[in-house]
């Protein structure tokens, strides 16, 4: 058998910029340090930094006053802003640049009274950060049907913000029903979405036309890892998520000549490297590492941070 390596795969640069505010935090304050929500949805990174006194919790009431406090890469209301203030946290918002744009996105159309359908899915921490970011009525839509069941007050001043962890793939029917529902409705374009879940996506579809099964490392809670397998079964591709070596059964290989990896864009590499020992023990004789887009972005971090 051989592995081929999508690319790109892993690590965004919102990502990286997160789990580096983290670790200068952690640097520079010492432990221990408060994360508000996972700061990424990756479990081997979240072990990894509590094992160096990061603490992650869902409560800004867990948190003792006055402590290093940092909002996760998925951002946060800005109810959420204002309890931290409250309660003289000293925080450090890791919030990814790309989901800040949306968040203001989301302010200008507030403040010229529109009312706001953002593409997403409900319950996601970025779906609430985002809706707690707009003043007015918020629905949150994720397919067309949803989008035929919709009922606004004035479909003249309607406006549609989305997810960045979705792609465009991901969003093109629900953007064409609301349009085609509501023509005088008002968007981004579609470049704004994120760059990153569109090029790891566009990696699988050409991984997958010639693997005979796919390895998605990535944690089950993370929607761009989930979509990713999701985008090998719909090409026929037996796929799987997981989040160790472990994970991986003997028999999912069982025929197969041409195995397919990549990875979401919370899982670090390291992983992806511990992926590929496992399958040489299943019987991988070589890896190929696919041509892909070249990622050269990188995020400025917190001014608090940077010196």
């Amino acid at each position: 058998m051989r592995a081929q390596l999508a690319n790109p795969r892993g690590f965004c640069a919102g990502v990286d910029r997160a789990i580096e505010i983290v670790e200068r935090a952690l640097e520079r304050y010492g432990a221990p340090v408060y994360v508000l929500h996972e700061i990424v949805h990756n479990r081997h990174v979240l072990e990894d930094l509590r094992s160096r006194g990061v603490h992650f919790v869902d409560e800004l009431d867990d948190i003792p006053s006055g402590s290093v406090t940092i909002f996760s890469a998925h951002g946060v209301s800005d109810e959420v802003e204002r309890i931290g203030r409250q309660r003289a946290l000293r925080v450090i918002d890791a919030t990814c640049p790309l989901v800040t744009k949306v968040h203001n996105q989301a302010r200008l159309y507030g403040d010229a009274e529109y009312e706001l359908i953002l593409i997403g899915h409900e319950g996601h921490p970025e779906v609430e950060g985002t809706e707690g970011r707009f003043p007015g009525r918020v629905h949150i839509v994720s397919t067309p049907e949803e989008v035929r069941r919709l009922e606004v007050a004035d479909p003249e001043r309607l406006a549609y913000v989305t997810q960045t962890t979705l792609s465009v793939d991901d969003t093109r029917e629900v953007i064409d029903s609301l349009v085609e529902r509501f023509p005088a409705i008002q968007g981004p374009d579609l470049s704004d979405i994120c760059y990153a879940t569109q090029n790891r996506q566009d990696a699988v579809r050409e991984l997958a036309g010639g693997v005979d099964v796919l390895i998605v490392v990535g944690s089950s809670n993370s929607s761009n890892s989930n979509r990713l397998r999701e985008l090998g079964e719909r090409a026929g591709v037996p796929s799987y998520l997981v989040d160790e070596p472990g994970q991986i059964r003997e028999e999912w290989l069982s025929g197969a000549r041409e195995v397919g990896v990549t990875a979401g864009a919370s899982a670090p590499e390291v992983l992806v490297q511990l992926i590929l020992e496992r399958l040489k023990e299943l019987g991988v004789a070589s890896t190929r590492e696919l041509e892909g887009k070249d990622e050269t972005l990188v995020f400025k971090l917190p001014a608090e941070l940077s010196e």
